[in-house]
């Protein structure tokens, strides 16, 4: 599988290309730059900084991928952008890298879909499977989750998490947690149902969607409370692994500040 690389690129002979990598002309490719098997950078993609970039990705014109953060506090140090593979990068994308703040790391996992104009801003985490529709853009430690998606135009204030399988509606603003499994929308953006379309879809089971809409109905709508919600959904039997996973991330963003669990102890492992 020969690599392509377009005599109107600019690739430093330092960068690391993988077998079967496609370079398109007017990118500019970085000395720290590592580029996997498979990947096409169709034309006039910036990649700079410590990038490691995975196999099989699709980035589009105007991507620039690993920035210096958007943050006055940094100071030119080797942070990166770790990207996994099988991801398609739409036009004008940014993600930026890492400050010194968390582990230097911005990372995006595999197989997710960020649209045009979307911005990861620095020391963000992004899951596998993620959408990311047009112009939304992602405050910097912030935090989106496997198979979660959001629509187009959505802020999301720094620190703020987002939830698998949740759903964040168009031109919203979120400023706090987004539960995992919920839709949220608004401005700010407020948890409005279950997202039973994305449960239905990856194949949760009809109990754990039943259990799910139920502890919806208590938390939101009749407003128990997280304790007396659980003892109801515990005699009920709908205290399901999926409803343990959401009121211990309801429990978190409660404990934090302002309602994001990561402004109190930054999580390291995907939830």
């Amino acid at each position: 599988m020969p690599t392509k690389i377009s005599k109107l690129a600019d690739v430093d002979p330092r960068a690391q290309i993988g077998p079967g990598v496609e370079i398109g002309p007017f990118c500019v490719v970085g000395p720290h730059a590592k580029i996997g098997s498979g990947t096409r950078l169709i034309n006039n993609v910036t990649i700079s900084g410590h990038v490691t970039i995975g196999e099989n990705n699709v980035i589009w014109p105007g991507a620039c991928i690993g920035g210096e953060p958007q943050d006055i506090s940094y100071r030119g140090t080797d942070t990166q952008v770790i990207v996994g593979d099988r991801n398609i990068i739409r036009e004008n994308v940014t993600i930026n890298r890492a400050s010194e703040k968390e582990e230097g790391i911005t990372r995006v996992g595999s197989d997710c879909y960020l649209m045009a104009c979307a911005h990861v801003g620095h020391d963000c985490f992004v899951g596998d499977r993620v959408i990311i529709g047009q112009g939304s853009m992602l405050g910097g430690h912030s935090y989106v989750y496997s198979y979660a998606g959001l629509s187009g135009s959505v802020a999301v204030h720094h620190f703020a998490s987002i939830g698998s399988y949740a759903f964040v509606g168009g031109v919203s603003k979120v400023m706090q947690d987004i539960p995992p499994y919920m839709l949220a929308d608004g401005n700010p953006a407020r948890c409005k149902c279950t997202n039973i379309i994305a449960l239905k879809r990856n194949d949760f089971p009809r109990a754990a969607i039943v259990a799910l809409s139920e502890a919806y109905r208590l938390i939101y709508r009749n407003r128990v409370g997280l304790e007396n919600a659980r003892e109801v959904l515990k005699s009920s039997d709908n205290l399901t692994p999926e409803v343990e996973h959401l009121l211990a991330f309801l429990q978190g963003a409660r404990e934090g500040r302002h309602g994001r669990t990561r402004h109190t102890v930054p999580p390291r492992v995907a939830a």
